[in-house]
């Protein structure tokens, strides 16, 4: 997945304002405790990030 694509899922799941907001403040656990925004600049693929976002909000079978 590439990472325009996995902003794109976020902005159609949270809305655009929101999207970027709960990814700098949301902790995952299953990102070792990180936030989505940590996660992406530690170098996680934006595809392992997207999963672990759908492992914690409902997430419509559309974006999945």
């Amino acid at each position: 997945m590439r990472l325009s694509d996995f902003w794109n899922r976020m902005k159609l799941h949270f809305g655009d304002p929101y999207a970027e907001s709960w990814a700098r403040d949301y902790v995952i656990a299953e990102l070792g405790g990180r936030t989505v925004a940590q996660a992406l600049a530690d170098g996680i693929a934006a595809k392992e990030v997207w999963h672990a976002v759908c492992g914690v909000v409902s997430v419509d079978s559309r974006l999945r």
